[in-house]
This record gives structure tokens, C-alpha cells and sequence, in this order.
């Protein structure tokens, strides 16, 4: 049985501006932000990847994201991640 995985990943730009998002394609997603194919990373590059979670549950990984996006999570990120 082969399962999906689904990545909420950190990166850190340029400012040490962080960026927080969900893909099903790591590899790829990357690739596009370091070609500057994503406009709200492109003038932060060069970006490097902190971290990131691997999920086998596409909503848990898109509510994991949402939740470094708030106050709290952010918090979390600075205490444990970044």
C-alpha cells in the first residue's frame, strides 16, 4: 500500500524572513521557489529550507500550516523549529 505524503515546510529568506507552506511535491516546490516562480519568495531569495513535517493526512498537513501562520503557532516555530 503506497501513501500519500503531504510536506508543511519552513523556509528562510533573505532578511531572515520565513515562509511557511504545503505541497505534495517537496522537491518540486522548492525548485520553483529558488527559480523565483513564486512571487511571494522572489525577492527573498536566496532561501534556505529549515524544516519541514511529513503527513499522510492531506487536511492534517493544511491545518498544521494554518497554525504556524497564527500568534501560537508562530510562537511554537521560534520555541521548537526555527
Amino acid at each position: 500500500m503506497i501513501t500519500e505524503k503531504f510536506y508543511v515546510y519552513i523556509l528562510k529568506g533573505r532578511y531572515s524572513k520565513y515562509y511557511t507552506g504545503h505541497t505534495k511535491n517537496l522537491t518540486d516546490r522548492l525548485s520553483r521557489h529558488h527559480r523565483g516562480s513564486v512571487p511571494y519568495t522572489k525577492n527573498l531569495r536566496p532561501l534556505t529550507l529549515v524544516t519541514y513535517v511529513v503527513f499522510t493526512d492531506e487536511y492534517l498537513a493544511i491545518s498544521f500550516e494554518k497554525y504556524l501562520k497564527t500568534g501560537s503557532g508562530r510562537a511554537f516555530l521560534k520555541r521548537h523549529l526555527i
